[in-house]
């Protein structure tokens, strides 16, 4: 049995994979920063998107989509800014993306929430 870290690059991968299907440019896999993770980090024409994966194997615990709460939410944005600031990106147009994998399918949520 997989452990939860090797589950969920599995689907970061898969994740990644659609994207580039739907023509993103993948930029980063795991960002890691001080109190948290972006799982990816991509080009989506001109917009520079933070992304969110979440899987589960049925909808019997809730919709993947559901998981990403306010507390992640605000992680992503101070992992989103350290991001930028370190890029030395400061006019990009940016957003938060969610992808939700149930099972075998997948839903692509754009502009899943705002910074706030």
């Amino acid at each position: 049995m997989q452990n939860k870290r090797q589950t969920g690059a599995r689907y970061e991968k898969l994740a990644g994979a659609f994207l580039e299907e739907n023509g993103c440019q993948i930029l980063e896999y795991n960002y890691y920063f001080r109190g948290g993770e972006i799982d990816l980090i991509l080009k989506d024409g001109e917009y520079l998107v933070f992304c969110e994966v979440k899987y589960r194997k049925d909808e019997s615990k809730g919709s993947p989509l559901e998981a990403v709460d306010l507390r992640k939410q605000r992680s992503m944005i101070k992992g989103a800014r350290l991001y930028l600031v370190k890029a030395g990106l400061f006019d990009v147009p940016c957003r938060f993306d969610v992808i939700g994998i149930c099972g075998e399918k997948v839903e692509w949520i754009q502009n899943a929430f705002e910074a706030f």
